[in-house]
């Protein structure tokens, strides 16, 4: 018997007004009018030219994090090591980019380093699917594990060998290396910390879904993602493609190095992009592999981090890392209850 659009509709419904229920109680609690919080949190986040903007750079690591978690989700791999392909990835950046030469056409440049980026990404990411396959090492643990493993690296990195100077970041990016801020062409915007790399966070879902659902590559993913029995039924390496799939999903996360290091920063510094690897996950989740829903997801949870910033003076800021808790599990409690109906079909 198949469900109607209500029937699959009606548990997001819930979801979303329990989620906007408790919130509000929340906000109650807190000694505050949730009526007046809301307006100023939303007048924060897209009543302004500037508001807008800051939600949209809050959203663009976010989109490239939850494509790369759904990715691997696709491969029925869950990659909750996001953090640290981004951290890789911001630290690539922060090597390559100073040392991109100064002459050298300005699209080859930011390729040279979004490849660096996406590669140290791929790397973590290629090694948590290593171990799943070879080892039998769960990718959760694995990925926490290697997050771990790079913070540490990148926190002695970020005050040594790489410290410029007496800054207490790295050297800057070579010119032929930036991404332009949007606030050179739309003046409207200026000192929002958007740029042009919110194109590249436009794109890749759509990118990724592609590959999946049009490549042989996608297809040994999917059929991983089934059920290991169906890849190798279809004479596929289950651990080629463990691998594959882990590295790819790896060199999305990194790209978010590309969006703080070339577009916002200039250079790296410790703890820059920390957060957004786990934000992806509740992404991912909300967005359920759909690259519009991705992308909307994305932007939800940027407009709460910009609103959170607007309602600072009226309630404490946990109120709104509050919010983005109870989004996240009564998503979860969703995507939770579709596979448990799926299994059982």
């Amino acid at each position: 018997m198949t469900e109607s659009r209500l029937d699959r509709a009606a548990p997001w419904l819930i979801a979303a007004g329990c989620s906007l229920v408790a919130v509000n109680v929340a906000i109650w609690i807190a000694g505050a009018s949730p009526w007046h919080v809301g307006k100023l949190a939303f007048a924060g986040a897209f009543g302004s030219a500037y508001g807008l903007a800051q939600t949209l750079a809050k959203a663009t690591p976010l989109a490239l994090t939850g494509a790369s978690v759904a990715f691997a989700l696709r491969a029925g791999l869950f990659n909750v090591g996001a953090e640290g392909q981004v951290a890789a990835g911001v630290l690539a950046a922060a090597v390559v980019g100073p040392r991109v030469p100064q002459g050298i056409p300005w699209g080859i440049g930011v390729i040279l380093v979004a490849c660096a980026s996406m590669a140290a990404g791929a790397l973590l990411g290629a090694i948590a699917g290593w171990l799943k396959a070879a080892r039998g090492a769960h990718e959760v643990l694995s990925t926490l594990m290697l997050n771990g493993l790079v913070a540490v690296l990148a926190t002695w990195l970020y005050s040594g060998p790489l410290r410029f100077g007496a800054q207490v970041h790295t050297a800057p990016v070579s010119a032929g290396a930036r991404i332009p801020a949007i606030d050179h062409v739309l003046p409207a915007l200026r000192g929002s910390a958007l740029s042009y790399a919110v194109v590249l966070a436009a794109i890749v879902p759509f990118a990724a879904k592609w590959y999946l659902d049009r490549t042989r590559g996608g297809l040994r993913i999917r059929a991983l993602g089934a059920s290991p029995a169906t890849a190798q039924s279809l004479g596929h390496s289950v651990l080629a493609t463990n691998v594959r799939a882990m590295a790819m999903a790896g060199a999305l996360a990194g790209l978010v190095g590309v969006h703080y290091v070339l577009g916002f920063k200039g250079y790296a510094e410790d703890g820059l992009g920390a957060g957004v690897g786990f934000t992806g996950i509740a992404v991912a989740m909300l967005g359920a592999g759909r690259p519009i829903a991705t992308l909307l997801a994305a932007v939800l949870f940027g407009a709460l981090a910009q609103g959170g910033l607007a309602v600072n003076a009226v309630v404490p800021s946990d109120t709104l890392l509050l919010a983005q808790s109870i989004v996240l599990v009564s998503v979860g409690a969703v995507v939770a209850r579709s596979l448990a109906k799926g299994a059982a079909r």
